[in-house]
């Protein structure tokens, strides 16, 4: 168990250092359309923004397959009936099919955290910010399991990251105050 826990924080130092480092960008995910929509979600001004969000959520669900969508949709309907081993099979099926469908292994690393499978859920976090690395919700995920494992300096800097892409969320705005107060007078 204590290789296991070993083996989760290396991934995690390894994760933190690839997806927090400020110009780090792995690829780029499809759709210029969402260049427009990351600008009005990043403008403090933006009052609707979310339907900006939903925006985005809607692109970032669609793979160009209706075969792959049904998985996904699936997938999403296992997790309402909280049937996870079912979520996990359509997610994995649609990114057996689709390896380049970013939303696919963030729904997945969702269910695994939900199962609290953090090692599963990290690994997918990773693939989902490697084909997406402005994907706030996969970072907010990752933020959530380093607070977890007790690493609140790197679970800062991953709400932090979120915050500069969507600084709306009103519950990372909450995080990263927590987070400031309890890490107030160590070197971050």
């Amino acid at each position: 168990m204590k290789q296991g826990r070993q083996q989760i924080k290396l991934f995690v130092t390894s994760l933190c250092a690839a997806v927090l480092l400020p110009g780090l960008i792995l690829a780029q995910e499809p759709g210029a359309d969402l260049d427009a929509l990351y600008e009005r979600l990043r403008d403090p001004e933006t009052r609707n923004w979310e339907a900006v969000e939903d925006d985005i959520w809607q692109i970032w669900a669609q793979s160009g397959s209706e075969a792959i969508d049904l998985l996904f949709r699936r997938g999403h309907q296992a997790m309402e009936q909280k049937d996870l081993p079912a979520a996990v099979d359509h997610f994995s099926a649609a990114i057996d099919h689709a390896p380049e469908f970013a939303e696919a292994y963030n729904a997945r690393a969702t269910v695994f955290y939900e199962m609290e499978r953090f090692g599963l859920s990290l690994a997918d976090i990773e693939m989902t910010l490697a084909l997406n690395p402005r994907h706030f919700g996969a970072m907010t995920g990752l933020a959530l399991i380093l607070e977890s494992l007790d690493r609140p300096d790197e679970a800062l800097r991953a709400y932090r990251a979120v915050a500069a892409i969507h600084p709306h969320q009103p519950n990372v705005k909450e995080a990263i105050e927590k987070l400031e107060q309890q890490l107030q007078g160590t070197v971050l």
